[in-house]
């Protein structure tokens, strides 16, 4: 006996093995051209143009610097560009190519996505932007902004008189 009734569109058969699981999709009966995301069903038009959006980016601030790390697995440094603009705006921006295929390929999942991608933040006015560093390793680009040095008021002692 399944877990999962049957009316969420499918069979299991067996439980606990996940690759098992037959995907409901929602949208099998409305007239797209293609709405199962299989990739016997993906054309190869929006495969090409889909862009990873989902890029995610961390952002925090320590006492000395704005630090972003970014995880783009696969991407080489070449293929990433970090941009200052003058309004205080960094930018980061890059391309991950679709691979070459095969006429004889078969293809049972695309899941990787491909395309351009471009995430924009406005940094503080603490921010040197003149001496912004990136670097990149294991598919973890980091890009180190640092900050102008908080003067500390200056605190003179006052004698008392009487």
């Amino acid at each position: 006996m399944s877990l999962i009734p049957s009316w969420f569109g499918g069979r299991r058969s067996n439980v606990f093995d996940p690759f098992s699981l037959d995907l409901w999709d929602p949208f099998k009966d409305f007239p797209f051209p293609s709405s199962s995301l299989s990739a016997s069903n993906f054309p190869q038009t929006l495969r090409e143009n889909t862009a990873f959006v989902h890029t995610r980016i961390d952002w925090k601030e320590t006492p000395e610097a704005h630090v972003f790390k970014a995880d783009l697995p696969g991407l080489k440094k070449e293929e990433v560009k970090v941009e200052i603009e003058d309004d205080r705006v960094l930018q980061i921006s890059g391309e991950r190519n679709v691979e070459k295929e095969d006429k004889n390929d078969t293809w049972h999942r695309v899941e990787r996505s491909n395309g351009k991608f471009m995430r924009r933040f406005r940094l503080p006015e603490n921010a040197k932007m003149d001496q912004v560093k990136a670097s990149m390793e294991n598919g973890v680009l980091t890009v180190t902004v640092p900050k102008v040095e908080e003067k500390k008021p200056e605190v003179k002692a006052i004698d008392i008189s009487g």
